[in-house]
């Protein structure tokens, strides 16, 4: 039976090329290595030589296919359609270097009640954010600080939608609406989370108490702390009211967190804890689980008291 299954497949994608070796990256950071024989809307089938694997495609970071003449993976192969980027080839910079290329994405999140911070991951304008800066809301703005020529430009955009969000998650993903198309600066997100370790250099980008382009520097303190079941990166950077649902990243530039809250005690310092890349990929891969439902009394609409009886 599995070598029929074996057989029909070769068949249906002759022309994909009997010889041709691919490597799938997976969201977990994990990798597969073998002949991908069949593209599905869902899902790729891979021939690992002596079993044929089917890996969904929400679980695929990229797939390339390897040059057999020099051994490299030049080939970028069609995925799944996701609203992020993942980086895997930048290197270590100062965070004086990085502050012109990212700044520009780091956003203001304002809503009547209450502020926070976001950051942008698609050109079309998604900003990721946290749930609580948000919730209970249905007028939200999102401010941009673009870089000009010689000067900073401060730019709102009154016209947010909120595409998904999760109370449990505590992440928010939005979407800003221009009338005319624009390109919007966005970060990467760390590729996987396995590349976290204790002591290792870490910086915000955020508006804590209303200050906006803040940046603060901290390390890794525990890269898996669970606190009331969810599971953290403790950090030693400040994070302050006004830095949720902002960016903590690396060396590299990369998103490895969402800063979400900090310890508030007296004698307490440096506890503040940011939600891992990992779990906001897998929201964005999943976010039409979470999908904004407005019709929902519960979901994100704030709702007046009504008039008392005299």
């Amino acid at each position: 039976m599995f070598r029929f299954l074996i057989t029909s497949v070769l068949i249906l994608v002759s022309g994909v090329g009997v010889h041709a070796f691919h490597s799938v990256e997976l969201i977990n950071g994990a990798s597969v290595q073998g002949e991908i024989v069949l593209e599905r809307a869902d899902a790729l089938y891979v021939d690992l030589g002596f079993e044929l694997l089917e890996v969904p495609r929400a679980a695929i970071v990229a797939a390339q296919g390897r040059d057999v003449t020099t051994g490299q993976f030049p080939v970028e192969l069609q995925t799944a359609e996701t609203l992020y980027e993942v980086s895997t080839d930048r290197r270590d910079q100062t965070i004086r270097d990085w502050m012109d290329t990212l700044g520009e994405a780091v956003a203001l999140v304002q809503t009547p009640t209450g502020l926070g911070s976001g950051f942008v991951i698609h050109e079309n304008g998604y900003v990721v954010t946290n749930d609580h800066v948000i919730a209970g809301e249905h007028r939200i703005s999102i401010t941009i600080f673009e870089e000009g020529v010689n000067e900073l430009s401060k730019v709102t955009y009154d016209q947010v939608r909120i595409v998904a969000t999760s109370s449990e998650l505590d992440l928010a993903l939005l979407k800003i609406e221009t009338e005319t198309p624009t390109s919007f600066v966005t970060v990467p997100l760390a590729a996987a989370d396995e590349g976290l370790r204790e002591g290792q250099t870490v910086f915000a980008i955020g508006s804590p108490l209303g200050l906006d382009r803040t940046v603060s520097e901290g390390i890794i303190s525990v890269a898996n702390r669970v606190i009331n079941g969810r599971l953290y990166l403790q950090t030693t950077t400040q994070i302050n009211p006004g830095n949720s649902g902002g960016p903590l990243f690396n060396l590299k530039g990369e998103v490895v967190g969402v800063n979400n809250m900090k310890i508030a005690a007296v004698g307490a310092e440096g506890l503040g804890f940011s939600i891992s890349s990992g779990i906001l990929k897998s929201f964005i891969d999943n976010r039409d689980a979470y999908a904004f439902d407005p019709r929902n009394p519960n979901a994100g609409f704030r709702y007046m008291d009504p008039p008392k009886l005299k």
